[in-house]
């Protein structure tokens, strides 16, 4: 009986003893795993990393102005100095929507149909401050606008004279008298149907927008015969054909 109990005892302690070892022999593993991954080097970079895209194409309108505009108004003016020749610096699409606070989803679909149309995401503007009257408060979102420079004012500038001007409704040119005294041209549009880019069937609200064509001309006829010379139709004057480049 005595020497039953004895190697019984053996055993659990034996068995003990072989726990207490897997234990530590996992603990041991598990620590050098930590330390190995901490202090394995990264990756190395590919010795030929993947080559740039091609950059995107110059806007033709921006190539017209560089090679005939330029020359054209430097003759007209009789500017020496290549920096007194104006250029179109920005162009501001602005959409006041006195309802956005109301009409939340309506708001959401003038941005959408903003950055269609420019291909840029559009900006939602606050109210700057309060106004009782109006039951408005500052900081409230009334509308929309979307600030233009580079290929992206090309582009849209061409698109503008050459496509969506023909399509407003009963036109007879862009007003020549629009113009701040300092060479910005501001006009207005009553429908955003006049855009391509607008799909008919998803436009759930008629809105206009204001465009403004900001340049460093500083003077008014100096801007009009720049943005004539970028084809923009004037009322009671002959249209200009686009400058194309061939």
């Amino acid at each position: 009986m005595a020497d039953t109990q004895e190697k019984g005892a053996k055993a659990e302690k034996s068995d003990k003893a072989d726990k207490a070892e897997r234990a530590h022999k996992a603990e041991k593993a598990e620590r050098a795993r930590k330390a190995k991954g901490a202090t394995s080097a990264p990756e190395a970079a590919p010795a030929f990393p993947d080559e740039p895209g091609e950059p995107a194409p110059v806007p033709r309108l921006q190539i017209a102005y560089a090679e005939k505009v330029r020359p054209a108004l430097a003759r007209q003016f009789g500017l020496i100095n290549p920096h007194e020749i104006p250029r179109v610096t920005k162009i501001v699409l602005n959409v006041g929507f006195g309802e956005g606070p109301k009409v939340p989803k309506a708001l959401e679909a003038i941005v959408a149909e903003l950055g269609a149309v420019t291909g840029q995401k559009a900006v939602v503007t606050r109210a700057k401050k309060s106004i009782s009257n109006f039951s408005l408060r500052a900081g409230m979102a009334i509308g929309a606008s979307v600030t233009l420079r580079g290929a992206r004012m090309y582009e849209f500038l061409d698109r503008f004279v050459s496509i969506a001007v023909p399509r407003i409704r009963d036109f007879r040119g862009l007003p020549a008298k629009s113009f701040d005294g300092r060479g910005n041209y501001s006009v207005g549009i009553k429908e955003q149907m006049i855009f391509p880019e607008i799909n008919y069937d998803k436009v759930e609200r008629i809105h206009g927008m204001d465009i403004t064509f900001v340049t460093n001309a500083g003077r008014d006829d100096l801007a009009l015969a720049l943005l004539r010379e970028l084809g923009m139709p004037f009322r009671g004057e002959a249209p200009v054909e686009a400058p194309v480049v061939g």
